[in-house]
């Protein structure tokens, strides 16, 4: 019994330990060019991780926005830009996979849009 008790400890702290893991290694900046109904938007992201909250920038040719509600849990990653186009505040979702150097998106643009893509570490 105390064997199953140790071993379940184990696991438990390598799951804990894997998931920091996969949060720190988002840190930093991603590019990502993204196909929009309004042509190609070319976005910068740079994240910073602080446990499983996530912040940062969102950069694109429209301006720059915080990242607002950011999380980090697991290979999961979610947040939200508040962006101002043309004086209309429109507030985007993001949702996606993390795997390695790259990130599998959706994004949810306020009521009228949704659109996948790649981001990509920038090196």
């Amino acid at each position: 019994m105390n064997r199953s008790r140790f071993a379940i400890g184990a696991l438990f702290v390598l799951a804990a330990v894997s998931a920091a893991a996969f949060a720190a290694g988002v840190a930093g900046k991603w590019t990502a060019p993204i196909d929009t109904q309004i042509g190609v938007q070319n976005y910068t992201y740079d994240f910073t991780v602080d446990g499983e909250k996530l912040t940062g920038t969102a950069k694109s040719q429209f301006g720059e926005s915080p990242i607002a509600e950011g999380s980090v849990k697991g290979d999961a990653i979610a947040f939200v830009e508040n962006l101002t186009f043309q004086d209309m505040p429109i507030r985007i979702v993001y949702t996606g996979t993390i795997s390695g150097d790259e990130i599998k998106f959706n994004r949810k643009v306020g009521d009228f849009a949704s659109e996948d893509f790649v981001a990509k570490r920038a090196r």
